[in-house]
């Protein structure tokens, strides 16, 4: 039970994170040497910070990444071609905010899906909206959606996310409402929203995939040319440890 003026005026307002902090300044003797304006900038701070974290809480939650991954645990020593430089520099999302894409190519069991979820990872803790969709459990969504009047509603959702990662493209042909789906899905995202695709397939085979030449030059001229790559080559890392990442 609040027994304080204050606290039961910061709860009214909602301010948790103020509440934290006067309960810590008021047990550390050290604050009594505080001026009132460093009293209050210490309480701005915890309420700052507990926001923050909220916000980022929620949005991992509705990025629902696949696996739980963090940048700061790549390891660059595995024989894959991890180029260490390019990695960096795209975890500080700035692809993100100039509205690039990402290609991360290679065989299964290399590591794609776990790279993938770090860097969506980093762009939730940089304030981005982040959303992880497998390729063919989204394309059968997509399938209930056209049937039941969601459709719309739902390229509007996936519009509305700054990235989007559409992990385990190909390797089948996709159909012709797929298609039509996946041009959607790019044409909506062309110059306001950034794409990370991991595949095994090579982006030179990616036509064929597709299966229509000029769905084929729409889609992927709105995709690669826009796109940084990263190329893994090696063993599946499940064959030679243990790890946290991996497909």
């Amino acid at each position: 039970m609040l027994n304080h003026p204050t606290l039961d005026t910061l709860y009214t307002l909602g301010l948790h994170g103020c509440i934290k902090g006067f309960k810590a300044l008021e047990a550390d003797p050290a604050a009594a040497t505080l001026s009132h304006a460093e009293w209050l900038g210490l309480l701005l701070d915890y309420e700052t910070t507990g926001r923050q974290q909220k916000r980022f809480e929620a949005r991992v939650k509705r990025a629902k990444l696949r696996q739980e991954a963090a940048i700061e645990d790549v390891d660059y020593r595995a024989g894959r071609g991890l180029d260490r430089a390019l990695f960096l520099k795209l975890a500080s999302c700035q692809w993100i905010r100039d509205h690039r894409h990402l290609i991360l190519c290679g065989p299964t069991g290399i590591g794609k899906s776990w790279l993938a979820c770090a860097l969506g990872h980093k762009a939730c803790r940089e304030d981005f909206s982040v959303l992880y969709q497998r390729v063919p459990r989204l394309f059968a969504a997509l399938d209930l959606a056209r049937g039941d009047g969601r459709y719309a509603k739902l390229l509007a959702s996936l519009a509305r996310t700054d990235l989007l990662i559409l992990d385990d493209w190909g390797p089948e042909t996709l159909t012709a409402d797929h298609r039509r789906d996946l041009l959607e899905i790019v044409e909506d995202r062309h110059g306001r929203g950034s794409l990370l695709i991991t595949s095994q397939i090579p982006t030179d085979r990616w036509h064929q995939v597709i299966g229509c030449p000029t769905l084929g030059d729409a889609i992927l001229d709105r995709i690669v040319h826009a796109a940084y790559r990263i190329d893994l080559t090696g063993e599946s890392m499940r064959k030679i440890q243990q790890p946290k990442d991996f497909d």
